[in-house]
């Protein structure tokens, strides 16, 4: 009789409609960053569109696969998510020797939420002005041009790996801790070229201490028109950017995945909203579970052959 009597207790309990409580969104980078800054941007927005507090939470380190490895290992209820990007939910653990967690059977795309393009920046006192003329000086000196990053397996990093196969140059890997000081070293010509986010060298090349040569991304900037795309320089595949993507769980119910990707794109429908994302230096994005999941699966396999070709190994 206790057992009947306490049945609907338990399964009411299990049915509880999404969201009936506080939602978490992890961040696997610190505060100020990239990551962070979207993630505190959104999350007014999508507590207004799904009626429940959401609390952004930085769980820092490996690479930013710890934050990933909390959301994976989270209660499938869709109360937990994290705020993924390209390099922490792909490159990074591609590029591990054991990967914390599959970034296909771990975790459910939820929606994209934002994309940035990378730009190839060179020194303004840097003889080269155009990607073609950067290739020639490479080809002349193979080795001794070298390209920052952010570390390892990083998007940078793979940006510049990409470029390389691309037009057969040779560069030496300089990693940093973050843009800040690769951005310092960039600028005083320590560093001859890195591949990095529009938001973090915009600034300096407005104020010409760094010249951008081209966008990673298939389309020009609207912030920066008058530079060309990697592809209209002459590397017909090359069409890179970083998004921003919401994950939960494995296992996460279809309906649940379908309230977030609904909340996501009722948030891009505020004309003001996209307008401050885009101020911001972040392309508004959305769609359904699906189309994440598809570009998540493209990246994956495009990245593991890239991987592979350039040998690059986190231990």
């Amino acid at each position: 009789m206790l057992a009947c009597s306490l049945l609907p207790f338990g399964t009411a309990a299990q049915e509880a409609p999404f969201p009936s409580r506080p939602i978490t969104m992890l961040v696997g980078f610190a505060p100020g960053g990239g990551t962070d800054i979207l993630a505190r941007l959104i999350a007014p927005k999508l507590s207004e569109e799904l009626g429940q507090p959401v609390a952004v939470e930085n769980r820092t380190g490996g690479g930013g696969t710890i934050a990933v490895v909390a959301a994976a290992r989270a209660r499938p209820d869709g109360h937990t998510v994290t705020l993924g990007t390209l390099s922490n939910n792909v490159q990074v653990p591609l590029a591990m020797r054991n990967p914390p967690f599959d970034p296909q059977r771990d975790v459910t795309p939820l929606a994209q939420v934002a994309s940035v393009p990378l730009v190839m920046v060179v020194p303004a006192t840097s003889p080269a002005r155009s990607v073609a003329e950067f290739v020639a000086l490479a080809k002349a000196q193979p080795g001794v041009l070298n390209h920052a990053s952010n570390g390892v397996g990083t998007s940078q990093h793979m940006a510049a790996a990409l470029f390389m196969l691309g037009t057969g140059t040779q560069l030496t890997h300089v990693p940093y801790r973050g843009s800040g000081p690769a951005t310092i070293d960039l600028t005083a010509g320590v560093v001859n070229v890195n591949f990095d986010t529009l938001s973090t060298v915009l600034p300096h090349i407005r104020q010409n201490r760094l010249r951008a040569l081209a966008v990673t991304t298939r389309a020009r900037s609207d912030q920066l028109p008058e530079v060309p795309t990697m592809i209209e320089s002459g590397l017909p595949e090359y069409d890179i950017d970083l998004w921003y993507m919401l994950f939960g769980p494995a296992g996460l119910p279809e309906g649940v995945a379908q309230r977030w990707a609904q909340a996501v794109n009722a948030a891009f429908a505020d004309p003001a909203f996209r307008a401050k994302l885009v101020e911001s230096g972040f392309g508004p994005a959305g769609g359904s579970p699906g189309q994440a999941a598809t570009v998540l699966n493209a990246d994956i396999a495009r990245y593991r052959e890239v991987i592979r070709r350039a040998d690059i190994r986190l231990e």
